[in-house]
C-alpha cells in the first residue's frame, strides 16, 4: 500500500486475532508498529515472533491513567504518531436479562470509553503534527440487532456515531472511520460458540465462512494508506454479505 513505509502504527489490543494480524500486515508495510495489549504474556510473544516491532506497550485501554502513561511511552518509541488501529475490545455472550451492572460497565468502558480516550489522546497529537489516520473498531453488531450480544453491541453502536462525529471536527487533517466485521473466526469467536454453533453462523453468511483475521488487517492497512486518502467517516461493513438481506437479524436461539 502507498504511504504506510515508515509510518508511526499504534495497533491496540494487537496480541490476538485480528489485532496480532494487522500488526503484521503493518509490519510487512514497511512501518513502525507498537503493540498494546493488556495480556502481558500474548504481547511478550507477539513481540519476539514479528521481527521489526518498534515496541510493546502493557495497557488495559479501559484504565485511563495506565493510557496516559502508554502514550508518554509511545511518545518516546516513535515519536508523532501517523496510524492509530482502535482494535481492544471485549465481548461476553449473554441474554439481555441476565447481564449484570458489573459485565455492561466493563464492555464499554473497554469498547467505547476506553476507544474514545485512545483516540482523543492520538487525535491531540495528529492535529498537532498535522496528519493522522484513525480507524475505530466498530461491529456489524453495531448496525443491526443480534441476540446475546447487547452489551457489546451497545457499545459497537456508540463507537460508529462516535466516529462520525470525529470525522466530521477533525477532517481534512485527520482521517478517521470505521471498520464493522461481521463474523471473523479469532479466539474470543472460538472461545465463545460452539462448533455447531459456528457451523450453524456460517449457514447465514453468503460467503459461506467466517472471515479470517489477516482479511480484515489488510482493509486496515489499505484505509491507513493514501489509496483511501478521500475515505473519511463512514462505517466499512466486511461481513461476507450476511447483513444484505437481513438475515444476521433474524432470531434463532442455536447461534
Amino acid at each position: 500500500m502507498k504511504g504506510l513505509d515508515g509510518k508511526s502504527v499504534l495497533v491496540t489490543g494487537g496480541a490476538s486475532g485480528i489485532g496480532e494480524a494487522t500488526v503484521a500486515r503493518f509490519v510487512e508495510e514497511g512501518s513502525r508498529v507498537v503493540v498494546l495489549d493488556r495480556n502481558g504474556e500474548a504481547l511478550e510473544r507477539v513481540a519476539s515472533e514479528q521481527q521489526g516491532v518498534a515496541g510493546a506497550i502493557h495497557c488495559d485501554v479501559s484504565d485511563p491513567e495506565q493510557v496516559e502513561r502508554a502514550y508518554l511511552e509511545l511518545d518516546a518509541l516513535v515519536g508523532p504518531l501517523d496510524v492509530l488501529i482502535n482494535n481492544a475490545g471485549f465481548s461476553i455472550r449473554h441474554r439481555f436479562m441476565d447481564i449484570t451492572l458489573d459485565e455492561w460497565r466493563r464492555t464499554i468502558d473497554t469498547n467505547l470509553t476506553g476507544l474514545f480516550h485512545v483516540a482523543q489522546l492520538a487525535a491531540r497529537r495528529m492535529l498537532d503534527a498535522g496528519r493522522g489516520v484513525i480507524l475505530n473498531m466498530g461491529s456489524m453488531n453495531g448496525l443491526i440487532g443480534c441476540p446475546n450480544y447487547a452489551d457489546y453491541n451497545a457499545s459497537k453502536a456508540g463507537v460508529i456515531e462516535l466516529t462520525r462525529t470525529m470525522a466530521l471536527e477533525l477532517a481534512p487533517t485527520v482521517r478517521v472511520l470505521c471498520v464493522c466485521p461481521g463474523a471473523v473466526m479469532t479466539p474470543m469467536q472460538e472461545a465463545e460458540y460452539t462448533a455447531e454453533m459456528i457451523a450453524g453462523l456460517e449457514a447465514k453468511i453468503p460467503m459461506g465462512r467466517h472471515a479470517k483475521p489477516a482479511e480484515i488487517a489488510a482493509w486496515f492497512a489499505f484505509l491507513a494508506s493514501d489509496e483511501a486518502g478521500f475515505a473519511c467517516a463512514h462505517p466499512v461493513v466486511l461481513d461476507g454479505g450476511e447483513s444484505a438481506g437481513g438475515l444476521a437479524s433474524h432470531r434463532d436461539d442455536d447461534i
